[in-house]
């Protein structure tokens, strides 16, 4: 039996200034000691004995503490490693073959729920988050299923509006393991990280059981684990480029790849896109027979306007208006999630095809009121302002980019940044030139990140020499980036975003929860 062989070398996380005067021997100590894990396991470890410990778990942003019970604490360890030995997620083979294999022997619990099916390049999970909310809120039980997570595995299940516990996570993935080496030993690779979690997913939400599943693709449509689910709705966030050695060098090849996911018959929700991208989805619609509503002429926002901790929406729905939605979130592109998650919701009810009704507007205010989206525009900081972003492509920056500038309106923004290498940095980096006084370039754990010295270059023909500064320890370049926003006094109104990546945003939100 073939297997990828795991050997990822990466830094770890500590905090020298919460870690007391032997901070920095005991960040250099969980280096050495975990350099042959996981990245992703690395970090959520290194958290819980370092900062995690002392701040206290986050609360009501649905990420997970690790698990107080020594017992449980372990046993969830042995299921993260295990999970990390496989094919991670950026090791992909185009076929559906071993997860529909899985299904087979698991009795294809898949299919005993509807599913909304959502594919996209940006905005996936923060429109999951949204539509769960939503369905949540008419009562119905939901299991939402996204990637990547920001800190936990935990993060990537969720059932009735809250991450699986670490104790049912343990336990699903036991129940399934039979049947995880049944199909291992039959086949030439072994299962993937993804496809195991995704058979776990898929298990908790038949076990549940859930009246409905939010599914999140992982990468593109087609050939994405997922693709086993049979979604009545299935949603398409803007596509851009991301991707471009797996999935097509244009929106529209990408669209196609993305496109796998609209099934016979179903109701296919579609954010506004680029003109070949929706041409390839509308074909794909009318080769399936699928009902489309389109952003823009079906559903859209008919208007925002910027609120304190968030903005103040208008929704025209499959249905009707929506008007005087709050929601707690930052930047137009989020207001087009709501959107879109709206007319997602009303179409898995039937409105626009067998109903011309709104949703009850009271418990849609409710529902999108209660949405968090941790990692998006996410403050964990204040005086100065600290906030997190997950951008990690040239689309998602601009987004960011313009948001920052319109909900906080920073007198001076300085940027943290560290991107994974195998992303159009420049383009990203372009994005944020306009709007960073000064950036701090850096690294964040994963072997995936940029060499700091290769993306201290880039950002100084993006930004000049006068405005970058290298910090190879995210710490350090968390301390030098609010250094710098303090200089402009207390209440000058300066600011730090730390960027790049969403493993970015997960280590430096183990770094700075519980330092407000």
């Amino acid at each position: 039996m073939s297997e990828r062989p795991q050997n990822d070398d990466h830094d770890d996380l500590g905090d020298k200034r919460s870690g007391g005067p032997d901070g920095a021997d005991r960040f250099d100590e969980i280096v050495d000691t975990e350099t042959t894990r996981d990245p992703d396991l690395a970090v959520i470890e290194a958290g819980s004995r370092t900062l995690r410990a002392q701040a206290g778990p986050p609360q009501g942003d649905g990420i997970p503490a690790r698990p107080v019970d020594p017992e449980v604490e372990r046993a969830l360890r042995e299921v993260e490693a295990e999970l990390a030995g496989r094919w991670g997620e950026t090791k992909l083979d185009p076929s559906l073959e071993r997860i529909r294999k899985l299904m087979d022997v698991l009795g294809q619990p898949q299919h005993a729920y509807p599913s909304i099916h959502i594919t996209g390049t940006n905005g996936k999970t923060s429109t999951a988050r949204m539509i769960e909310a939503l369905l949540s809120a008419f009562d119905l039980r939901t299991g939402r299923y996204t990637s990547p997570h920001v800190q936990t595995y935990l993060e990537r299940i969720s059932l009735d509006g809250a991450p699986i516990s670490a104790e049912r996570f343990v336990e699903t993935y036991r129940d399934i393991e039979p049947y995880v080496r049944m199909v291992d030993e039959r086949e030439e690779f072994r299962l993937s990280f993804f496809e195991v979690l995704t058979g776990m997913a898929f298990a908790a939400f038949a076990d549940a059981p859930v009246d409905v599943a939010v599914v999140e693709v992982g990468m593109g449509g087609t050939w994405d684990a997922t693709n086993v689910v049979d979604g009545t709705v299935a949603v398409v966030t803007p596509i851009s480029l991301d991707h471009t050695d797996r999935l097509g060098s244009t929106p529209g090849e990408i669209a196609l790849e993305k496109a796998g996911i609209i099934k016979q018959d179903a109701t296919v929700v579609l954010a506004q896109q680029p003109v070949d991208a929706a041409q390839a989805l509308l074909k794909r619609a009318v080769e399936v027979d699928a009902t489309v509503a389109r952003e823009g002429m079906e559903f859209g926002v008919v208007a925002r306007e910027v609120a304190v901790g968030g903005q103040l929406l208008t929704l025209r729905g499959l249905g009707g208006e929506y008007p005087e939605v709050f929601l707690p979130l930052y930047g137009a592109h989020q207001a087009h999630n709501a959107a879109v998650a709206l007319a997602a919701v009303e179409a898995f009810f039937g409105i626009g095809s067998q109903h011309a009704r709104t949703l009850d507007l009271d418990v849609v205010r409710r529902a999108f009121a209660s949405v968090t989206s941790p990692g998006r525009l996410e403050v964990v900081r204040r005086s100065p302002t600290v906030v997190l972003d997950a951008a990690h492509n040239p689309a998602g920056a601009r987004a960011a980019a313009e948001a920052v500038t319109e909900a906080f309106g920073f007198s001076r923004l300085v940027g943290v940044v560290a991107t994974s290498a195998d992303k159009d940095v420049r383009g990203v980096l372009e994005a944020f030139e306009p709007v960073f006084a000064e950036i701090v370039v850096t690294r964040n754990s994963t072997d995936r990140t940029m060499d700091v010295d290769e993306l201290a270059a880039l950002a100084v023909e993006v930004f000049g020499e006068e405005r970058v500064q290298v910090e190879p320890r995210l710490d350090d370049a968390l301390e030098a980036a609010i250094t710098l926003a303090e200089e402009e006094g207390e209440y000058a109104g300066a600011g730090v975003l730390v960027t790049g990546s969403v493993f970015t945003v997960g280590d430096a939100r183990l770094l700075l929860r519980g330092r407000d």
